[in-house]
């Protein structure tokens, strides 16, 4: 039997009852927890009478990442050098294109860049490495010499992702965990560099077919921690890896609100969390819209929603629209926004 989770019930406001936690080191804090086990009702506790390793997993300020301190929300931006994407239909197919994208992108607000070059979109088939190299990476170099900021891969290969490093990336972003590729985790130990593990259930091409899950909260919470503590072991320290719940990724619309709605079991972990919702199926169905572009106000509720529990990163396409929204819910839901203008 798993052993038993616990969701942080997260709230915010300055006036906190006696025995708040901190969460994550933030402004948002919790003073009970949702115990979680299988084939056992949960249960509410008093954050105290969570075990002591899961409140210091909890509470602990998350590591800066590539160079960006997490005290507050982080915008990754979305560039996507393939002409198959299912959000932008190849727009940025021409890395002359996809450059000015991504500039535009860092002028709007975007802490970081994320460069992919093989779509993984539900029934998208695998490139070969060199194609994919092709289309990145030369957008990796141009960024990097122009910019300095930080960029990060979109791979699950460790040819593509040590070219991209050389390119100038900071961050390995894999939708794999990790796994696709055994040389991967072993060269991202080796350069020292921080990742993003996702959860994901079967590969691109068919993991939309019929996912299944015994429960689909503590499956993605098991196996993320399985997936973490396995690169632990080979040397990628917690604090330079990023989770992400992997919504969309082998999983159902009922399967991707049920982690939504539990985000912040995922603090558990011990590490930053990102989310990736931006314009995905599920937004257009609820929000009744077919376009994926048009997508951006169901992006940025799910978003916004995402950070009340805590999450650190928001990787998104309409990087303008989601750091305007981002400024004014801090204005609102923790007063740390000032207009010496106003």
């Amino acid at each position: 039997m798993s052993a038993a989770r616990f969701r942080p019930l997260i709230q915010s406001g300055a006036i906190r009852p006696e025995g708040a936690l901190p969460l994550a080191g933030g402004p948002l804090w919790f003073s009970h927890v949702e115990r979680l086990a299988r084939e056992e009702a949960p249960r509410i506790l008093s954050a105290a009478q969570a075990p002591a390793p899961v409140r210091k997993a909890l509470t602990a300020p998350r590591a800066p990442v590539a160079g960006l301190e997490l005290d507050r929300p982080r915008i990754m931006g979305i560039v996507n050098v393939t002409p198959d994407s299912f959000s932008d239909g190849g727009r940025h197919a021409d890395p002359k294109i996809a450059q000015a994208a991504a500039l535009a992108m860092l002028d709007s607000g975007a802490d970081l860049i994320d460069i992919g070059g093989e779509s993984t979109r539900p029934g998208s088939a695998p490139i070969g490495d060199r194609e994919e190299i092709a289309r990145a990476v030369p957008v990796i170099a141009a960024l990097h010499a122009q910019t300095g900021a930080p960029v990060s891969i979109d791979t699950r290969k460790a040819s593509v992702a040590q070219a991209a490093l050389e390119a100038g990336a900071v961050l390995v972003n894999d939708v794999s965990a990790l796994t696709h590729d055994p040389k991967l985790a072993p060269l991202c130990a080796a350069r020292g560099v921080p990742v993003c593990v996702m959860h994901s259930q079967g590969d691109p091409e068919t993991m939309q077919d019929d996912p299944r899950y015994d429960d689909v909260l503590l499956d993605v919470y098991d196996a993320l921690e399985t997936r973490i503590a396995a690169l632990e072991a080979i040397g990628i320290a917690r604090d330079a890896i990023i989770a992400d719940p992997g919504i969309g990724f082998g999983k159902t619309q009922g399967h991707n609100l049920t982690l939504l709605r539990n985000l912040g079991l995922f603090h558990g972990l011990g590490c930053a969390l990102l989310l990736g919702v931006s314009r995905k199926g599920f937004i257009g169905r609820i929000g009744r819209e077919p376009r994926a572009e048009a997508r951006a106000p169901g992006s940025i509720a799910v978003g916004l929603a995402a950070l009340a529990q805590g999450v650190q990163i928001l990787r998104v396409h309409d990087v303008a629209e989601t750091v305007q929204a981002v400024r004014l819910w801090q204005a609102v839901h923790e007063g740390g926004y000032e207009d010496h203008d106003a």
